[in-house]
C-alpha cells in the first residue's frame, strides 16, 4: 500500500510540474486563488477568536 502511495505522489508531481510548464498564466491564477482562500480562512479564525475573547 505504501508503494502505491508513492507513485501516487510521483504521479501527482508530474502533473504539477507538467501544469506549471505548459500553462503558467493559469497555475498563477490557481495560486492566487489558493493563498486568498488561505487568508479568508485566517482572517476568519481572527475575527472568531477576537469574538471570544471579548
Amino acid at each position: 500500500m505504501a508503494r502505491a502511495g508513492r507513485i501516487g505522489l510521483y504521479v501527482l508531481s508530474v502533473l504539477v510540474l507538467y501544469s506549471i510548464i505548459a500553462w503558467p498564466v493559469a497555475s498563477a491564477d490557481f495560486v492566487r486563488m489558493g493563498f486568498d482562500g488561505i487568508s479568508a480562512a485566517a482572517t476568519g479564525v481572527g475575527d472568531l477568536v477576537t469574538a471570544l475573547a471579548r
